[in-house]
């Protein structure tokens, strides 16, 4: 084997992924970021709040902001489901739940195997997309965690 290939197969790193649905899209972010899958789907309300922000939750004394990620990616409001949960994300020393429609399961990818997102998918903006990724029968769309939570 070169030298060459030898670089190029040391350099593919294997990345461990959450996924989850969002409407009909399959997402993705890497697990690094999930505290929990929690189903407390009882928000309390914030007057004056962002669209997309849902609310917020109890997490075991902590106050958790509840983001809507079909608010996000600009898909409509979707009623709540047995599957609906708040996907807990680590950002800093803020817990933050990410509202999805269901889970799916954890992935591993291989970093040669993510090509760049395009501009749009499925009529979400593509700023959101760090990446996509096609497994054997679907496409799963990696999410840009820390856009999203720089939502204003």
């Amino acid at each position: 084997m070169s030298s060459a290939a030898t670089a190029a197969k040391s350099a593919t790193i294997e990345l461990q992924f959450a996924t989850f649905y969002v409407g009909e899209l399959l997402l993705a972010l890497p697990i690094d970021y999930v505290q929990e899958i929690n189903r407390n789907l009882d928000l309390t309300e914030i007057p004056h709040a962002p669209e997309h922000v849902r609310g917020v939750i109890n997490l075991r004394g902590d106050v958790a902001t509840v983001i809507d990620l079909r608010r996000i990616l600009g898909f409509s409001l979707a009623e709540v489901t047995p599957q609906s949960r708040n996907l807990i994300v680590r950002s800093g020393d803020e817990s933050i739940g990410l509202w999805v429609d269901q889970i799916a399961d954890i992935i591993s990818i291989t970093s040669d195997s993510i090509i760049p997102a395009p501009a749009n998918i499925s009529g979400a903006d593509g700023r959101y997309f760090t990446g996509v990724y096609r497994n054997d029968s679907e496409i799963v769309v990696i999410l840009d965690v820390q856009e999203v939570l720089d939502v204003e």
